[in-house]
């Protein structure tokens, strides 16, 4: 997918530099070369404004995704009235934690202003993603992210389904076109772990932590801390999601959860948290975010395993395609009918349709 090509090419030219910068002789030349080439690294990572970058807009586009806000950081808009105060208000969320690891191995190979460009490109890239499907940045925890999807103008399910979403592009992203890039420079693998978690409206307090002016206003909430948790639990690349996040989601295809398993495919986690004394067990799940992304009517898998947005021509032949396979399976039914004007439909106001009799003759 070219979603995120903004962001890769961001990283390859800063790489390009970097390797340039390493071919230069001279101490004279050396140095001057790594004053521009710090400067250039600094302009390449500011690059673009709060909003996402053109290939995420034409995703948002894609998915129906109405206005694209820019991305904010602190406390979450619909509850700033409680900055300040020591009041608490009990409202819903959906906590996601993003985690990138591996990125400590970029200094063995790179210097200081190149490795700034990758790790700030990356984080871009995941506050843009949940940016795009209205994602509230709460905070920024080393290279990863702490997100809150939800609000008092969004659905409980909607704001679990834009989680998972988000989720599922980004890690998408690095695992894919982030390791390509990095296996064609040798650096060893660069990869995201994330937990997702709901909490209802009677789990879930918001309010001011902390004093003066170092304080936090966010939730009090056993799943904002268990999203937190799970995302340990994930596996490089992987997505780790509660019970009440798989209750959300209604996904008709329960091959898209799994308890977390070892390394020897033993289940190692099934209950993120365990109350005994009042018989509460709380299940984790891992997520096949791929099998997700592929089950979208607009993406398609090609033969290397990567996914390809569909064109609108395609599309359209998918629909139609569709819609003959779907008639057809009317007409095996026994159930259809067809109206004056040719349409055939369940609709029995229309002439019943008769099963063909042939006839061969010997």
């Amino acid at each position: 997918m070219d979603f995120y090509k903004d962001y890769t090419n961001t990283i390859k030219a800063a790489l390009s530099q970097s390797n340039l910068q390493k071919g230069l002789s001279g101490t004279r030349m050396f140095s001057e070369g790594t004053q521009h080439m710090s400067s250039s690294h600094i302009k390449l990572s500011h690059s673009s404004m709060l909003e996402p970058e053109a290939g995420l807009l034409e995703l948002g586009k894609t998915m129906g995704l109405g206005k694209t806000s820019a991305a904010t950081f602190g406390e979450h808009p619909d509850f700033k009235h409680l900055k300040g105060t020591d009041n608490t208000e009990q409202h819903y969320i959906t906590s996601v934690f993003i985690d990138i690891k591996g990125s400590t191995n970029l200094h063995r190979k790179y210097d200081l202003p190149t490795i700034y460009t990758i790790t700030n490109t990356i984080q871009r890239a995941a506050i843009h993603t949940c940016a795009l499907f209205h994602g509230h940045i709460q905070r920024l925890q080393g290279d990863g992210l702490f997100v809150y999807f939800g609000g008092k103008s969004i659905g409980k399910d909607e704001s679990v389904q834009q989680a998972v979403n988000a989720a599922s592009f980004f890690t998408y992203f690095v695992k894919n076109d982030l390791k390509q890039l990095f296996e064609e420079e040798g650096v060893e693998d660069i990869s995201t772990r994330i937990g997702i978690d709901f909490g209802d409206h009677e789990q879930v307090m918001w309010a001011n932590f902390g004093l003066g002016d170092c304080c936090e206003l966010t939730t009090n909430s056993l799943h904002t801390s268990l999203a937190s948790k799970m995302q340990a639990y994930a596996s490089a690349n992987g997505v780790v999601i509660g019970d009440h996040v798989k209750q959300r989601l209604k996904l008709s295809d329960e091959k898209l959860f799994d308890y977390v398993r070892d390394s020897k495919g033993e289940v190692s986690k099934r209950y993120i948290f365990e109350d005994q004394d009042k018989a509460f067990r709380y299940t984790q799940y891992t997520f096949d975010w791929y099998k997700y992304l592929k089950s979208m009517n607009f993406l398609v898998e090609e033969g290397n395993g990567k996914l390809r947005i569909l064109s609108p021509e395609e599309r359209a032949d998918q629909q139609r395609i569709k819609g003959l396979m779907q008639k057809a399976a009317l007409l095996s039914s026994g159930s259809a009918f067809t109206d004056r004007y040719g349409n055939i439909s369940a609709n029995s106001t229309g002439i019943q349709n008769q099963p063909h009799r042939f006839h061969y003759d010997e």
